[in-house]
């Protein structure tokens, strides 16, 4: 992929070109594991047949096998064919019959888990850090995971008390407001990542990656300090794609185990995680009397109904109403 051309996709093989039109639309790493992956199984599926020889029906048996026998969500049922589009409208240019005739699974409509202050206040008070700071700004600022894990410290503004959240789902940047009581914590941190930093330019690394080819249009960048993670990986590691040793985030599954142990230790009786958080912040925000547009512009959701699914969180005993049991 060298001097910003990309290869031939028709000359390699099937996986490799799968990859190469995922990289040419800038996906994350994560997204190009996770197409990969769902193709990788149809594949094996189909006894490691060629998808050019398979075709609608061979599609409606493996979706099928996913819904009937392995009984997965709807989610993962049409994310498997999301995968399965791509890979033939997009890799293969071909068309297995009509995609029209494909079902899409119907997502259930599930009102959100949340936490109360109360149960936030726990979950916090049993977490160390830098977790906790972490999760804080999950809820204070309504940060997705993986948001929060690819925020660099230029994007930390403390002089107007927010931070700037790129190119977040949608491709999207949203502006999030910085909690006040992080701000000097937040600081101290920085101050340490800072010395973690030095110490990697010192043993001959200090860069990280950087999106969109700036590295190659700004060489200098990746071992600048505004575009190092502000929660940075404890060890250098090795880029999948470049192959190049750097300190890359700290990975979400830590906090997210994290968020689960505070949880068990809080004795919160919730099926909550990292998102809860996310889920608390919207909630907590309509409570306080904050419009549904400022949720939504905060959010970064292209449509306010999207949003709107917190306003049934707040309608505390089914729709607001008194049950006639109390009336006994």
């Amino acid at each position: 992929m060298g001097g910003g051309v990309f290869p031939n996709t028709q000359s390699l093989k099937l996986m490799d070109r799968v990859r190469a039109e995922i990289r040419m639309r800038h996906d994350s790493l994560r997204a190009e594991q996770a197409c990969v992956r769902r193709i990788g199984r149809y594949i094996r599926f189909h006894g490691m047949r060629h998808p050019e020889t398979l075709g609608e029906d061979e599609i409606h048996q493996f979706l099928s096998r996913l819904a009937v026998e392995e009984n997965v969500s709807a989610s993962t049922q049409n994310q498997a064919l999301c995968a399965l589009v791509f890979l033939y409208k997009q890799v293969l240019r071909t068309e297995p019959g009509d995609f029209g005739d494909l079902v899409w699974a119907k997502k259930a409509k599930r009102i959100p888990v949340v936490f109360t202050r109360e149960e936030v206040r726990a979950v916090l008070g049993r977490m160390n850090e830098p977790y906790r700071m972490m999760a804080t700004l999950l809820y204070g600022e309504g940060l997705r995971l993986m948001e929060c894990m690819r925020l660099r410290v230029k994007d930390v503004d403390f002089n107007y008390n927010q931070i700037t959240v790129r190119d977040a789902k949608g491709g999207k940047d949203r502006i999030a407001p910085l909690p006040q009581r992080l701000g000097e914590p937040l600081k101290a941190h920085l101050e340490r990542v800072r010395k973690i930093h030095n110490k990697d330019l010192a043993e001959g690394f200090g860069s990280v990656f950087l999106p969109d080819a700036l590295e190659r249009k700004y060489p200098k960048a990746a071992s600048e300090r505004g575009w190092q993670y502000v929660f940075p990986a404890s060890r250098i590691s090795t880029d999948p794609r470049t192959g190049i040793r750097r300190r890359h985030h700290a990975d979400g599954t830590v906090l997210q185990r994290a968020v689960k142990s505070a949880i068990r230790k809080a004795e919160i009786p919730k099926h909550a995680g990292c998102h809860t958080l996310r889920h608390s912040f919207a909630t907590h925000l309509l409570e306080d009397g904050y419009d549904i547009r400022t949720v939504q512009e905060l959010f970064g959701h292209n449509d306010v109904k999207t949003t709107m699914i917190y306003t049934h969180v707040l309608q505390k005993g089914g729709l607001a109403v008194k049950s006639p049991a109390d009336a006994l």
